[in-house]
């Protein structure tokens, strides 16, 4: 059997391909990560992605990506706080729209959007919870992917500043509507 060769084809030392036993404490590492040889006890914190979403922006012990094939979901546990003000906005004028949409709707305005007409036309109630709801569970997507590309190259944490960005175009026009009701 030829002798073990390390990077770029050179000898490694005789300390190097020793027993695991006889390794310097320093290599011992890299010497289990060669045999296979699992040195983690107790159980996985990765696998549970919920609480790492509530306690992780306050414990946070990754904050940017180690390496840029990592920019999957779970690749950092803390988001930039302007993710979060984006966030917050988009909520925000997510529920000023629902509001809106109802006074208007009362002062015989018509919903355009064809999945949200049956719901407005049904008192309200279940439209401001469908419509909060689906608007909470597509912020915390896209909080959660803030630093990974959507749509092809886009990243999903510009995607969230549009988004506010159109929300807040929506929330002037209707605005601009009750205005012309009243005068």
């Amino acid at each position: 059997m030829p002798p073990a060769r390390g990077h770029a084809g050179r000898r490694r030392s005789s300390a190097a391909t020793a027993h695991p036993a006889t390794v310097h404490p320093a290599t011992a590492g890299a010497a289990d990560r060669r045999s296979g040889a699992e040195r983690r006890t107790g159980p996985d914190r990765r696998t549970n992605t919920f609480r790492a979403l509530l306690i992780g922006a306050w414990q946070a012990r990754r904050r940017g990506l180690r390496r840029a094939e990592a920019a999957t979901l779970g690749a950092v546990d803390w988001h930039a706080p302007r993710w979060f003000a984006a966030a917050l906005i988009v909520l925000l004028l997510s529920f000023m729209d629902t509001v809106l949409t109802l006074v208007l709707v009362g002062h015989g305005a018509v919903e355009i959007n064809p999945l949200m007409q049956p719901l407005v036309l049904g008192g309200g109630r279940s439209f401001a919870f469908f419509k909060l709801a689906l608007t909470a569970g597509a912020v915390t997507i896209l909080v959660v992917l803030a630093r990974v590309p959507v749509f092809g190259r886009l990243l999903a944490g510009p995607v969230l500043t549009g988004t506010a960005l159109l929300y807040m175009v929506l929330v002037g026009y209707e605005l601009w509507l009750l205005d012309g009701l009243a005068g």
